[in-house]
């Protein structure tokens, strides 16, 4: 890919174009996110796992990675209707 290309944003409201090299890093992040999802779904088969904690933690890795991947891609706050009927 050349390195100044952008990508368009997702059609989602305060989503914009991204550059490749954003796209790969949070490419590379959701290929992590997902080994260690892999991980947390074979303790679920682990009788003397404590799967309310496990539940917890996965929870928590998602949202990490959500965050992580929101700092890179940094979706923006929108404009709502009723902001732009001023008297």
């Amino acid at each position: 890919m050349i390195a100044d290309q952008k990508h368009a944003g997702l059609p989602v409201a305060g989503y914009q174009p991204q550059s490749a090299a954003a796209v790969e890093l949070v490419n590379g992040n959701k290929q992590m996110e997902e080994r260690l999802l892999r991980i947390c779904d074979g303790l679920t088969m682990v009788g003397d796992v404590d799967q309310r904690w496990l539940s917890m933690a996965i929870s928590h890795f998602e949202q990490g990675f959500m965050a992580l991947n929101r700092s890179i891609f940094k979706p923006g706050r929108i404009v709502l209707p009723e902001d732009e009927a001023k008297p």
